[in-house]
C-alpha cells in the first residue's frame, strides 16, 4: 500500500524514518551499514509500514539514498511504500533528475525539504516549496511531501501550508515530544481553524539513552527536552516506553499519523513493534508491524 493510500484509508499510520550510511564511511563499513539498512527497509515495508530515508540528516552527508535503493531492493519490496527524502542541498539539475529516476523506478512519493542552512553545501533554491514546484513541473506524477514545525509560530506555519505554492500532498513535522504539548495543541488548532486538509505525520524520536553529549548534539538540529528526558531515564523508563509516551500523548490531542525516527537499523521492525505494543489505543494494531492487517496491506 502506498503512503498516500495509507494516509487516505487507515485510521492510524505509523511510519519509520531511517538514515542511510554516512558518506565518509570506509567501504567495508559502508557495505555493512547498507546491508542493515536494506534489511530494515525490507522488514518494515513487508509488514505494511511506510519507510522514509533521509538525505543529509543532522548536517552529515549521507550516501545517495535513491541510488542504493534502486541497486539493492529486490522486486518483492513494495517501492510505493518507500519514500526518500530529497533536500535542496544539491544542484537543481541533480534534484530534478532525482525525481525522474524515482518515478522511473516505481517510487511514487518524495519528501522535499530545504535542508539545514548552517552546515554542508548551499541550497540550490531558497525555499523547499520552490524545489517542489520545479519537481512538479518535471515529474507531475510524484506525490510530494512538505514540512511543518509545530514548535514554531503556528499561524506562520499554517500560512505556509495554505499558500497555493506549497505544492504538497502531505507533510511531515519536526520532532515533537510529550514534554512539550502546548505548541502541538496550538498548531493543531491553527490547522483546524484554517481548514487544512493535508494529512500530516508527526515526528517521534527514539531516544536510545540520556547521554549528555548525544542530547547536546541532537539539540543543534531538533528540540530536545534534555532535563525531562534525563529524569525519565533516571527513573527507569527505557527508550521504548519514552517513545510510546509521546505517541500516546499525541493521540490524546487528536494526532493520528506518525513517523518514528532513529530506530536501530538491526532491530527496526522489532523495536517499532515493541513501542506500539505499549500504545493501547483502538486502531493502533492496524499500523503495527507483524499484525494480520498490516501484513495484508503489504500484499
Amino acid at each position: 500500500m502506498s503512503l498516500i493510500r495509507a494516509l487516505q484509508e487507515r485510521q492510524i499510520v505509523i511510519a519509520a524514518e531511517l538514515r542511510p550510511p554516512r558518506a565518509e564511511l570506509a567501504a567495508t563499513e559502508g557495505m555493512d551499514a547498507w546491508i542493515d539498512t536494506y534489511h530494515a527497509v525490507c522488514g518494515l515495508t513487508r509488514r505494511g509500514v511506510p519507510v522514509f530515508l533521509t538525505d543529509s540528516a543532522v548536517g552529515l552527508r549521507e550516501e545517495d539514498n535513491l541510488r542504493h535503493l534502486i541497486a539493492n531492493l529486490d522486486e518483492s519490496v513494495p517501492r510505493d511504500c518507500v519514500v526518500p527524502f530529497l533536500t535542496a542541498k544539491h544542484t537543481l539539475e541533480y534534484c530534478l533528475s532525482y525525481s525522474e529516476r524515482a518515478w522511473q523506478h516505481s517510487f511514487t512519493s518524495l519528501v522535499v525539504l530545504g535542508g539545514d542552512k548552517h552546515v554542508g553545501p548551499p541550497r540550490c533554491v531558497e525555499h523547499a516549496w520552490q524545489l517542489r514546484r520545479a519537481i512538479r513541473e518535471r515529474e507531475p506524477r510524484l506525490a510530494l511531501g512538505g514540512w511543518a514545525n509545530p514548535n514554531s509560530d503556528a499561524a506562520r506555519q499554517v500560512a505556509y501550508m495554505t499558500d497555493p505554492g506549497y505544492t504538497a500532498e502531505f507533510y511531515l513535522t519536526q520532532i515533537v515530544s510529550h514534554h512539550a504539548l502546548e505548541p502541538v495543541s496550538r498548531f493543531l488548532e491553527a490547522t483546524r481553524a484554517a481548514g487544512v486538509t493535508l494529512p500530516g505525520l508527526f515526528g517521534v524520536f527514539y531516544y536510545r539513552s540520556a547521554n549528555p553529549k548525544t542530547l547536546q548534539t541532537l539539540s543543534r538540529f531538533l528540540p530536545v527536552p534534555v532535563e525531562a528526558l534525563t529524569r525519565e531515564f533516571a527513573e527507569g523508563a527505557g527508550p521504548v516506553e519514552i517513545a510510546a509516551r509521546t505517541i500516546r500523548a499525541l493521540l490524546g490531542l487528536g494526532v493520528r499519523h506518525f513517523y518514528v525516527s532513529n530506530l536501530p537499523l538491526a532491530r527496526a521492525a522489532e523495536t517499532l513493534d515493541a513501542i506500539l505494543e505499549r500504545v493501547d489505543v483502538p486502531g493502533i494494531s492496524q499500523a503495527r508491524p507483524g499484525t494480520a492487517s498490516s501484513r495484508a496491506g503489504a500484499r
